[in-house]
């Protein structure tokens, strides 16, 4: 019996491997999530899928998205990187990386964790919708937006609503699998049995 997945990640491999072992899995570890934040940034103007082909190569460019290494690198470093054919070659993208690199280890430093500060926003819990049609997907939602003034408050650059909506997606912030896909009804009985607050 074939699975039904969530219409979006079409029949593309590498996007059915994302979408059926991360896609909705909460993340509260902070090197994970710093990833997710580079590659949705990365994203903007781009297809999710056009991205995920290049991170093997973005994590060996980019120390394994290691945030401390990163939030050193220097103006040389990112020509060096704007020379690599194998990732996303956009300056703006590249510098805002380093400054979130930066920006990401001072909430570190105020919160704990960039996983506490972050899972503060939906009170450390998932939050579990019934999508029914992908037609329901919004873009952004008031939450991300919030985030989004919160996070370009305090220096984070590429992080848009539609960017920390999609962000809450690929982290598990928000189970938004339809219900009708494979991996909704596991993560939504996950989702309930954690405990309140990490």
């Amino acid at each position: 019996m074939k699975l039904r997945r969530c219409g979006w990640c079409g029949d593309d491999p590498l996007y059915i491997t994302y979408h059926d072992r991360e896609w909705g899995v909460p993340v509260r570890n902070d090197r994970k999530l710093f990833e997710f934040l580079v590659l949705e940034g990365m994203q903007a103007g781009l297809s999710w899928l056009t991205v995920l082909r290049k991170r093997e190569n973005f994590r060996a460019a980019l120390d394994d998205f290691d945030p401390e290494r990163v939030a050193r690198y220097t103006p040389a470093r990112i020509r060096r990187l704007l020379a690599d054919p194998g990732i996303i070659r956009n300056r703006r993208k590249l510098e805002a990386t380093v400054g979130n690199a930066r920006a990401f280890l001072a909430v570190r430093r105020e919160c704990g964790s960039f996983s506490r500060y972050m899972w503060a926003f939906v009170e450390h819990r998932v939050i579990v919708n019934r999508r029914i049609h992908a037609r329901e997907l919004p873009a952004c939602t008031p939450l991300s937006e919030a985030i989004s003034r919160d996070m370009r408050r305090r220096g984070f650059r590429f992080v848009g609503p539609v960017i920390l909506y999609a962000h809450m997606q690929a982290t598990g912030m928000v189970n938004d699998h339809l219900v009708s896909c494979f991996r909704y009804r596991p993560l939504a009985r996950a989702a309930h049995r954690l405990p309140g607050k990490h």
